[in-house]
């Protein structure tokens, strides 16, 4: 027999170290090679460590929360030995809960064992487990792992699972139906309630809460609310949507704006820009890279659609769609959580009136939509009903005045109130 230590691995992108978010084996557990064994955190990314080799656990390094440096010992293996039957890790319970860190995964006390299976299957809940190889030859092949059986170990999709689903064709999975709504209980008057519940600040949660924090205490936010007439808009939305075939997602606001958005900036290339403090040069960018602000079971990330300024309305759609997905369930690359010049944020129906969203450093500025409502205007010199929708817009005050600021909110606002000229 003999000690293997594992060290920490280089993440890519200059990760210099990694939290960790959760251990899926403890000292004394066997594994097999290419079992998930943790999963790590980066700057970008939530990312599961497979075992390098077969078996037995000796001891780990680092607690949920802690910082593991590039290169410094993770986890000790004893090799030499068969691993025995019995101690092999359990398969993913067939029922798995939907993804979020911190979620039972394999290895969890009472998972039930599936039938190891290959090839396409119905869509899992739950994060999918596989290696950066068989993700990149999917993602290649064009299949969504999220409909591919892993007969691994821990449901863990190999190789052969993949060519499997590739030779078979696997179709990419449905809307998962939701889980029917518990009904609250009515709370007895005059009972009071005393439990505290501790949550540990970690993963995604952490990352937003240090660059959240960063953002507020080193740029000075200048904000600035505009309400816009979007009753034509609507009008064209309804319409385009009406002409899509049946079963093709409909078009929201979303894509419009974002478009709205690209075209204005060729002409305020100061909004569309990044600053470099290091260096204490501002980056303006010709290209449109749109952060997607996306709410995910995990919190809150910014997917990127690349080059938004050389996209039609329909391929916009389509990008915004395809990424945000990506991000609610984990599968997002590092790529596609970064390197956006300027962001949008909406929180659709939930959009209130006003709202003062926060830069998304190192960029300088982030437009947010609020809801679209029916309110009573002025119109033409009479009262009418008119969908109004507000613009709430954050700038960067030390290299955004504030006329450049309005004056590109009032442009962008042109072009939503006269659609047509969204697609010149």
């Amino acid at each position: 027999m003999s000690r293997y230590v594992f060290k920490m691995p280089d993440l890519g992108e200059g990760t210099v170290s990694a939290e960790v978010l959760k251990w899926y084996v403890q000292p004394g557990d066997v594994v097999q090679e290419d079992q998930v064994i943790a999963e790590v955190m980066t700057e970008k990314a939530a990312i599961e460590v497979p075992a390098p080799v077969s078996g037995r656990v000796v001891s780990i390094h680092g607690q949920p929360g802690d910082m593991v440096a590039v290169g410094a010992a993770l986890i000790v293996f004893e090799t030499g030995a068969e691993a025995p039957a019995a101690a092999a890790q359990p398969a993913v319970a067939a029922t798995a809960p939907a993804s979020a860190v911190g979620s039972p995964r394999a290895g969890s006390p009472g998972a039930a064992t599936p039938p190891a299976a290959a090839g396409a299957g119905a869509p899992r809940g739950g994060r999918v487990m596989a290696s950066p190889a068989t993700r990149r030859r999917a993602k290649e092949a064009g299949i969504d792992l999220g409909c591919v059986a892993g007969s691994g170990p821990g449901g863990r999709i190999t190789r052969a699972d993949l060519e499997a689903a590739v030779a078979q064709g696997a179709s990419a999975p449905g809307s998962a139906s939701a889980e029917p709504a518990v009904p609250s209980t009515p709370r007895a008057a005059g009972v009071r309630r005393t439990t505290v519940t501790e949550v540990k600040v970690i993963g995604v949660r952490r990352v937003i809460a240090q660059r959240m924090t960063e953002a507020k205490r080193n740029i000075p936010h200048f904000a600035y609310v505009e309400e816009c007439d979007v009753t034509e808009l609507e009008s064209l939305r309804a319409h385009l949507n009406s002409k899509l075939p049946k079963g093709t997602p409909a078009l929201t606001y979303l894509p419009f704006v974002g478009l709205a958005l690209a075209r204005t900036l060729e002409s305020f290339p100061q909004c569309n820009a990044l600053y470099d403090a290091e260096r204490n040069v501002l980056l303006r960018h010709a290209g449109v890279h749109l952060g997607i602000a996306t709410q995910t079971p995990d919190g809150l990330k910014v997917p990127v659609v690349r080059h938004a300024e050389a996209m039609t309305l329909y391929e916009f759609a389509d990008a915004i769609r395809a990424v945000t997905e990506r991000a609610r369930t984990n599968r997002a690359t590092r790529e596609e959580l970064g390197g956006s010049t300027i962001t949008i944020t909406s929180l659709g129906k939930l959009g209130g009136i006003a709202s003062t969203p926060v830069i998304n450093a190192p960029e300088v500025a982030i437009v947010g939509l609020n809801k679209a409502v029916e309110r009573p205007v002025v119109h033409h010199g009479a009262i009418a009903v008119r969908r109004i929708m507000n613009l709430s817009s954050s700038f960067d005050h030390r290299f955004v005045d504030g006329f450049d600021a309005a004056a590109m909110i009032q442009a962008l606002k042109e072009r939503l109130e006269h659609p047509a000229t969204i697609f010149m």
